[in-house]
């Protein structure tokens, strides 16, 4: 309990009250039996309140009046009634655990205590209350300590096992507590009084008063212990009855290994050590020394019931701590202590004795300080025991022995593992085997920490049973620990010294450093120390340790076998202990290969080694070879590296962990393996040619395939851990760029003649060469970039020669290392850096070049390659090194094979994307060169056209830095220029006078127009479409003589040789390439693939023409060159190839500029929109280049405009009068007239022979330039132009088309739409049109000719046009899979023509022209075709259209006729006007038989508008007009008033099909004009009275007729079709009365009137008639008559009646 907690209120409070209860109970308990006890609790109870109530530290006054609070309790002990004595015991440690007992009060608790200690009473609760007592204060000292102290000591040794072991433990906690109490006693008094200082040696034992008490308790207790094991008495301890010397060795052991301060700073405690410790141990140690294995246990002096087992070993431990903490003290008692453990090992001792003095001697091995000190003290002194050596050789001679001398016990292991183990299995548990002897290895503990077993058996009484192998396990362990130990503290210590040194010389260069042991934790002499410490063990560790590793059989085992042997390798060297090291290291490598390897190097050394034999405590024991026997687990099986083939060699897994140790060892100890270099790398070489490593990237050793020969075989295991070693192997070569320049040179020209050996060995055969040297030529290269230069050309001399050795696998790899080397050198970050070392880099480069000359092609490939990757990560900087690597790329020939070639172009491809801006100009046109030599080349079409690709982005570059490249290679040309001066030659430079910059155009323009014409389709496409672009987009760049250049030495000839290619090509087909590339159809020729060719090129150049006008324009032979273009676009254009001839007119479009140059974002079609054209447009070829999109999103157009801001703007206005010269219109119009009369005339031979025939697009596009051209030649345009137009108008539209064709240009023939040629030929006259509309007085003569032109395509709804002599059928017939040829459906172009015709005359009909021509006779004879064929047209429509023509024409025309009557212009027009209108109302075609009602109500209402039509602008007119006309229009009129009926009808639809509207108007008209009161010729008159009672008779007649048959018929119905006419004559008969009642009354004939009224009668005979629709009709016929019902008149009136 803390001590603010003990003192706070609460807690005193809860005591005071706890304390009461406790004399409460005790009171309780005792008021029968013992009154006495009751009343001290009683009168307790009040003491307690009091002292409450008068202090307020009531726990100082509680401690001081203790003694009475105390005493009810001890009274109630005094009962020994068990109730009664636990409570009180209770309540008395309570109050010990607030600290309120006295030193009084204690006294007299022990007293009680001790008094029941002898009754037997209470044990364990006594020994609680005792350590309580003890360790809550410090009160008790003294006797009264001693007292308690025996007090446990005798309860230890009571019967009852509970209460021993109790209070063994309570012993042992007390004992502490003391010394403990002792050391808190120092603490205290450290600053008060120094103590003087102890005297070594032997001085006279000073008496106990000079301590203090607590250090005179331990003093007392710690003698008394002594006195006890030595079976003496005790001094201070009294009462003790009896103890056993193993608690005693234990109680001396744990207060030596706890307090050893207290041994160390108090003389008289370290008396006790020497005077009374060491002789206790060295005379209690004898019956061990003295006893042999096999004399019987009788013989031994000591006494036969102390078993020596527990003795022994808690010896063992006392003597462990003595030697580990006072051996300062006690030098000479520990050499006999070691020495004594050293005969202990023995192999005449018991097992278990040799047991646990292994475990002693590991406790010390893992004390390397202590080991030092031993060195220093015995083996370094004269005439001393080498005890050091003495260790480590007697650790050895035990595991020997082990081996040698198998125990009795071992008889079994030796055949354990037999069955399991011939076989070479491993058996699963570790063990050492060596020649038949097998020891089994245990976990014994921890590395670095010696935790003992049988050290710890502090309860066995016999010996234990030791198991096998745990002896041996100790030991190595032991041995493993001291190495470590050793090697640890050393090279610490080593290191320390190294950075004091390496300081001192940073401060003071100029002086020499000497060790200052103050600087450090050294010594003086601290390099003897370690090299003594060294040579006392390394005999002892080899012998050991090759033995172990020989037997070994376990992964881990041999790992810490071969890491000390490693560590011990190292820490030689680096104390510059050439034997012990050379050693080591043979030790390592002969265990690294396989047993009795034959290699030169080792069996020397190891000779020299094992004639040394090593004694060891007398005995000779020799290194012990190899036991090739043991049973190791096979890894892989190889060849030895020999010239001679020979058989195969096994290695284990044990070798290949030897293997990984030598390659540990090189690379973290290289620099002190001085002389054993030569052996590790012999060594590597041979096992990785065991294990079949190949070199990888860098030189580094991968696994490689199976070598040829006997195969390697690895097994798994190996194979994971091959990745390993081949990474340290690496790491190893990676060390030497720690040596010094000498030291380097030296392993180069090593490493070379190890490669030149090789190379030697694999002349001859294709044998695997051995490639070891060459890759830690390059790894040795690698590392070593900093000092490249002193090794360049030794390295790299080697490479080029081993590059052309005949072995492939040589070769390669001579290649993969020089490659390597030169990227390296490249990517490393030189000082001064590569670009200010011009010499370095083309020290590095030329290696690359001297690649060109190998003749194999894998080294070619291989130097590719690295070109790439050099390029991928130093492009940026080659600088002067460019002209070398563009030759080492541009060296490609076509016989060099696909992948070299497409190696080479990677390289190219870099190049361009990203490494032009960083070369220098002069480089540009060689990178130019090498891209057309790879187009050019035919072995990879891919290649070629991605070539072209780059050209176009070369030509890019050049746009985009013009100036800056332009700067740069005017300089250069002036340099030169100068030099050429100096030497009097003139500068020699392709199309020289031209600017520097320009040549680089026009070389550029040059490569592609070789392309342009190679042999193969898809290069030469996108070579003309990339060349066309170039000169598009960056043109503006060159001056303007260049241009001419340009267009006749690149254009104009590039044109002609594509020409003459097209024209001469071969028409055989092409079978599909390689069998799965498939060739389109419309490219399977050569003479297809050409005509792609020549369209690409025309387009270009027809382009450039349009988009550089201005420019070119200015050349001076502007119009030479625009004839040449004109002419080849007309040869294009004739040219017997549909795609070639309509692509010449869509360039002949462009370069007049139909098409308009796109402005930004216009669309090309808006200008022609404007004229009403629609736009043709050729494909616009991207500007990207082939299959390449721009990198860069600013549009092109945006460029120019930056770079030459003017250029496709309006042209400046005095140049207006230039880009409009008559003379390039007008020889475009020769061109387009010459064109198109050839295209379009008719073939003349006979039908069979098929000759060409223009396709439609073709055709279209011919006529779509018309308006155009026109635009510009309108002011001469003359009648014969005109005529020359219409030829060809004429021609092309009769133009039949293939049937296979007509499904994409034709509509279904039920759609009236119109084709884009129609339309054209529409627009073309339309423009001709508005342009004479427009245009001056002379230009109308012509209109009468469009009217012509058209009225003839008018025709055309009727009567289809011929094409010469050739059979076409009718578009609905054609069968779409015939090859025939097709008239097209003309009705819908016939018909729009005659709306053209109609709107025209609309404007014209005035004219002069007009007039005189007869026009509107003309539209009206043309119209008489449809209008007389009616429903025989070929579409209905048409005469529809033709009527309301008609109308429209006449409602304009005729009052223009009448204008004109007297000049008799149009005399001739009133018989065709009225033989049209007899043609069209009275036809002769019938309806088709499907015809709706409805529909013909609709045509009997076109019937009825042409009636109307006469009636409102014909009759009124009649003095104007012809009278035979007039006279053919009424008779007209009487026919249809009469009414006929088509006998076809159904009876259903008699009524509405007997025109009976059409009648009812004919006759309406008649009789309006009959009537009217405007008759103004009586011949007139006539007529219509004529026809009037023409009518009357007849409805007279039919009307009787019907009676008498109706009559007759009885009740049969009359037939429909008289029941139907009977209607119509009623109802005609009511019409006339409506018009007579209208009429005025003088106007009629009285005869009309008689005879109307004679009707009457006949009427009323049809009233009996059944039909109910003739009876409707009768009553409307009689309604009328009742104005006739007048009164009659009265005869005086009348008077003459």
């Amino acid at each position: 309990m803390s001590l603010c907690l003990r003192n706070s209120p609460e807690a005193v409070k809860k005591l005071l009250e706890n304390m009461q209860t406790d004399l409460r109970s005790l009171s309780m308990e005792c008021k029968k039996k013992f009154p006495p006890v009751k009343e001290a609790a009683e009168s307790g109870i009040v003491k307690i309140k009091t002292i409450a109530a008068r202090n307020t530290d009531i726990l100082a006054a509680l401690k001081e009046n203790s003694s009475e609070v105390v005493q009810p309790f001890l009274m109630g002990c005094g009962t020994k009634e068990p109730k009664i004595t636990q409570l009180c015991l209770a309540a008395i440690q309570r109050l010990m655990s607030h600290e309120v007992v006295s030193e009084a009060a204690a006294g007299n608790i022990i007293n009680m205590l001790w008094q029941l200690m002898e009754n037997g009473l209470e044990e364990l609760k006594l020994l609680q209350t005792v350590l309580v007592l003890l360790t809550t204060n410090t009160v008790v000292h003294d006797e009264v300590l001693s007292k308690a102290i025996v007090l446990c000591f005798r309860l230890h040794f009571t019967k009852d096992n509970i209460t021993n072991n109790t209070a063994a433990a309570t012993v042992r906690q007390v004992v502490t507590v003391v010394f403990e109490r002792m050391v808190a006693e120092d603490e205290r008094f450290k600053g008060i009084v120094e103590h003087p200082p102890p005297v070594q040696g032997n001085t006279n034992r000073r008496s106990v008063s000079t301590l203090r008490p607590s250090a005179k308790d331990a003093y007392m207790l710690f003698q008394d212990l002594c006195q006890l094991v030595n079976a003496d008495a005790p001094y201070w301890l009294v009462g003790m009855t009896e103890m056993t010397r193993t608690f005693g060795l234990e109680l001396l052991e744990s207060v030596l290994n706890d307090f050893p301060g207290v041994f160390l700073q108090h003389q008289e405690f370290s008396f006790l050590l020497k005077e009374r410790v060491c002789p206790l141990v060295i005379k209690l140690f004898s019956p061990n020394i003295k006893f042999r294995q096999g004399s019987s246990s009788a013989a031994s002096p000591v006494p036969v019931e102390k078993p020596y087992f527990p003795i022994c070993m808690r010896l063992l431990r006392v003597v462990s701590v003595l030697i580990k903490h006072f051996y300062s003290l006690l030098v000479t008692e520990c050499e006999i202590f070691l020495s004594l453990l050293v005969k202990f090992l023995d192999g005449e001792k018991p097992q278990w004795l040799r047991a646990v003095a292994v475990e002693s001697v590991h406790r010390l091995c893992v004390q390397p300080h202590l080991l030092r000190s031993f060195c220093q003290s015995y083996d370094m002194k004269q005439h001393s025991t080498k005890v050091f050596r003495d260790i480590v050789n007697a650790l050895g001679s035990f595991i020997q022995s082990l081996f040698i001398v198998p125990n009795a016990g071992n008889a079994a292991a030796v055949s354990a593992p037999a069955a399991g183990g011939v076989s070479g299995n491993l058996t699963t548990q570790a063990a050492f085997e060596y020649r038949g002897t097998w020891i089994p290895l245990m976990t014994v503990s921890v590395q670095g920490s010696a935790k003992a077993t049988y050290l710890e058996m502090l309860d066995k009484v016999e010996p234990p049973s030791i198991p096998e192998g745990y002896a041996m396990s100790v030991a190595f362990s032991a041995l493993l620990d001291l190495v470590r130990g050793i090697t640890t503290m050393i090279e610490r210590e080593l290191s320390a010294e190294e950075e004091a040194a390496a300081e001192f010389r940073e401060a003071h260069p100029d002086q020499e450093w000497q060790p200052q042991p103050v600087l450090c934790v050294l010594v003086p002499g601290a390099h003897l120390v370690w090299e003594e410490m060294v040579n006392a063990c390394w005999c002892g560790l080899l012998a050991a340790l090759s033995l172990l590793l020989d037997a070994s059989t376990d992964e881990t085992a041999t790992e810490n076998i071969l890491k000390a042997e490693l560590t011990m390798a190292s820490l030689c060297g680096r104390l510059g202990l050439v034997t012990p090291r050379d050693a080591f290291i043979t030790a390592i490598c002969k265990a690294s290969l396989p047993p009795h390897y034959a290699l030169t190097v080792l069996s020397s050394n190891a000779a020299s080694l094992s004639s040394k034999a090593y004694s060891i405590q007398g005995q000779s024991v020799q290194i012990i070879s190899p036991s090739s026997e043991s049973h190791q687990q096979v890894v892989a099986v190889g060849q030895p590296l020999s010239a001679q083939p020979q058989g195969t060699v096994v290695l284990t897994a044990k070798n290949i962990q030897c293997m990984r140790t030598l390659l540990n060892l090189a690379h973290c100890h290289g620099a002190v393996l001085g002389t054993s270099w030569q052996l590790v790398l012999a060594t590597l070489q041979h096992l990785v040619w065991i294990l079949g490593l190949k070199p990888g990237v860098g030189g580094a050793l991968k696994p490689g395939r199976a070598v040829e020969g006997p195969s390697t075989v690895l097994t798994t295991a190996v194979m994971t851990d091959l990745p390993v070693i081949s990474n340290i192997l690496s790491r190893l070569f990676e060390s030497s760029q720690y040596l010094d320049d000498v030291s380097l040179h030296h392993l180069i020209n090593a490493l070379c003649s190890l490669s030149l050996e090789a190379m030697e060995m694999a002349y001859g055969n294709n044998k695997e060469p051995s490639l070891f040297a060459v890759a830690k030529l390059l790894e040795t290269g690698l590392v070593n970039m900093d000092r490249i230069e002193i090794l360049w050309r030794p390295l790299t001399g080697h490479l080029l020669e081993v590059c052309q050795h005949p072995n492939s696998r040589m070769r390669e790899w001579g290649a993969e290392a020089l490659t390597a080397l030169i990227k390296a050198g490249l990517a490393f970050k030189h000082d001064p850096p590569l670009a200010q070392n011009q010499r370095l880099q083309l020290l590095l480069l030329n290696p690359l070049k001297e690649l060109s000359n190998v003749l194999h092609a894998d080294i070619r490939q291989k130097q590719l390659e690295s070109v790439l990757q050099i390029l991928q990560s130093q492009g940026d900087s080659l600088g002067p090194g460019w002209p070398l690597v563009l030759g080492v790329i541009g060296a490609i020939r076509n016989d060099q094979g696909e992948s070299l070639i497409r190696t080479a172009f990677q390289c190219l491809q870099l190049v361009v994307t990203d490494f032009l801006p960083t070369m220098p100009c002069t480089c540009l046109q060689i990178v130019v060169d090498v891209a057309g030599s790879f187009g050019l080349q035919n072995q990879e079409l891919n290649i070629s056209l991605t070539s072209i690709g780059l050209l176009w982005n070369i030509s890019d570059y050049f746009f985009q830095r013009g100036e800056t490249i332009t700067l740069e290679l005017e300089r250069e040309e002036e340099a030169l220029q100068k030099q050429a001066q100096e030497k009097g030659e003139t500068l020699n430079r392709p199309f020289h006078p031209a600017p520097p910059f320009d040549c680089l155009w026009l070389c550029l323009y040059a490569k592609l127009g070789e392309l342009c014409v190679d042999p193969r389709p898809a290069v030469r496409k996108s070579a003309g479409q990339t060349l066309f672009s170039t000169i598009a987009a960056h043109g503006t760049l060159l001056q303007q003589p260049t241009w001419h250049i340009v267009v006749w030495k690149v254009l104009f000839h590039l044109l002609d040789c594509v020409r003459t290619s097209s024209t001469t090509a071969d028409k055989e087909k092409i079978e599909s390439g390689g069998g799965n590339i498939l060739i389109h159809h419309s490219r399977d020729t050569a003479e297809k693939q050409w005509a792609e060719t020549w369209v690409l090129t025309l387009a270009g150049v027809a382009r450039i023409f349009n988009t550089r006008r201005y420019l070119l324009q200015q050349l001076g032979d502007f119009f030479e060159a625009w004839e040449v273009l004109l002419n080849h676009i007309q040869s294009a254009a004739l040219s017997k190839n549909n795609e070639v001839s309509l692509a010449a007119l869509k360039s002949f479009q462009e370069i007049l500029q139909i098409v308009t140059p796109v402005k930004d974002s216009d669309k090309a079609g808006d200008a022609l929109a404007a004229m009403g054209v629609p736009p043709v447009l050729i494909d616009p070829i991207s500007a990207s280049g082939p299959g390449r999109p721009l990198l860069r999103s600013d549009s092109l157009v945006e460029r120019l405009t930056r770079y030459n801001g003017a250029e496709l703007q309006a042209p400046p206005p005095g140049e207006e009068s230039a880009l409009e010269d008559s003379a390039l219109w007008w020889s475009a119009w020769n061109t387009w007239y010459r064109t198109g009369t050839d295209s379009t005339r008719p073939p003349s031979g006979p039908a069979e022979k098929l000759s060409f025939i223009p396709s439609q697009p073709y055709l279209t596009a011919l006529i779509q330039i018309f308006p155009a051209l026109y635009q510009h030649i309108k002011a001469n345009f003359s009648m014969e132009d005109l005529k020359k137009l219409g030829v060809i108008l004429h021609g092309a539209v009769s133009v039949p088309i293939s049937s296979d064709a007509s499904p994409f240009i034709l509509p279904s023939y039920t759609e009236a739409v119109l084709t884009s040629l129609q339309e054209a030929v529409l627009t073309a006259l339309d423009v001709l049109q508005k342009a004479i509309c427009v245009g001056p007085e002379n230009l109308q003569v012509m209109y009468p000719a469009i009217f012509e032109q058209l009225l003839l395509f008018v025709e055309f709804s009727c009567k289809p046009p011929q094409y010469g002599r050739m059979e076409t059928k009718h578009v609905a017939n054609a069968k779409y899979n015939q090859a025939e040829w097709v008239a097209l459906n003309y009705v819908p172009f016939a018909e729009r023509s005659l709306e053209v015709v109609v709107d025209l005359y609309h404007k014209t009909a005035c004219h002069k022209a007009v007039i005189n021509e007869k026009v509107l006779q003309n539209i009206i004879k043309t119209l008489r075709m449809p209008l007389g064929l009616k429903y025989a047209c070929p579409s209905e429509s048409t005469w529809k259209l033709a009527v309301s023509s008609l109308l429209k024409v006449l409602s304009i025309g005729l009052p223009v006729a009448r204008q004109h009557a007297s000049s008799g212009k149009f005399d001739t027009m009133w018989p065709e006007l009225a033989n049209a209108f007899e043609d069209f109302l009275f036809t002769k075609s019938t309806p088709p038989d499907n015809l709706s009602i409805q529909e013909f109500q609709k045509n009997e209402a076109i019937d009825v508008e042409v009636v109307q039509l006469i009636s409102t602008e014909i009759l009124p007119f009649a003095n104007f007009i012809p009278k035979d006309f007039v006279g053919q229009i009424m008779a007209m009129l009487n026919k249809g008033s009469i009414h006929s009926q088509s006998p076809s009808f159904t009876e259903a639809e008699i009524d509405v099909r007997m025109r009976e509207e059409f009648s009812k108007v004919c006759f309406e008209t008649l009789l309006q004009f009959s009537f009217s009161n405007k008759v103004s010729t009586p011949q007139e008159g006539y007529i219509s009275r004529m026809a009037l009672s023409v009518l009357l008779k007849r409805s007279q007649d039919v009307l009787r007729r019907y009676v008498e048959d109706e009559r007759l018929s009885g009740r049969c119905p009359l037939p429909r079709q008289q029941v139907t006419e009977i209607i119509f004559v009623l109802k005609a008969i009511s019409t006339l009365m409506d018009s007579l009642k209208k009429t005025q009354p003088e106007n009629v004939d009285g005869n009309t009137w008689a005879q109307v009224i004679a009707l009457y009668p006949t009427l009323v005979e049809c009233i009996t008639c059944s039909s109910s629709e003739v009876s409707s009709a009768l009553k409307e016929a009689l309604g009328p008559f009742k104005d006739f019902m007048q009164p009659p008149v009265s005869r005086v009136q009348n008077g003459e009646s």
